[in-house]
């Protein structure tokens, strides 16, 4: 395997950030709010209402993902409405759902958890778990 060249480190730094942002249940609760809300994205409210946080906590918790642009907001008067930035990264959340399902021990109490999650858009828990019940056997 080739060692990485000076032109790729960039590419690893940045991939790096990704996931580095990534690194946060709240920040992963919020896309998934945003992934299942689609285009029509979520108001501010809605996502303090499901990630039970402080106004400020959650607001440094959307800063981190613009920065790295996970999402994208508009403001209209006092009203923040957020929305996921590009398609792929609900894509991504349904991926890491399913590696997640797939690592979880049948019939323990995180798995019937994980059946209860809201679903994502591109795939339900539900086709997730199965498919992964496909693979055990």
């Amino acid at each position: 395997m080739p060692a990485r060249s000076r032109t790729t480190e960039p590419l690893y730094r940045i991939k790096a950030d990704l996931f580095k942002c990534l690194a946060h249940p709240t920040r992963i609760q919020v896309l998934e709010v945003l992934a299942a809300a689609g285009d029509e994205g979520a108001p501010v409210t809605q996502l303090l209402g499901v990630t039970g946080c402080e106004a400020s906590q959650l607001s440094q918790h959307l800063a981190v993902l613009r920065r790295t642009g996970v999402v994208a907001s508009t403001r209209t008067g006092n009203a923040v409405e957020y929305w996921l930035a590009q398609p792929l990264v609900g894509e991504l959340l349904v991926v890491a759902r399913a590696f997640l399902l797939s690592s979880l021990t049948p019939g323990s109490d995180q798995l019937e958890a994980a059946r209860r999650l809201p679903p994502l858009p591109g795939a339900s828990p539900r086709a997730l778990l199965e498919a992964v019940e496909e693979d055990r056997a």
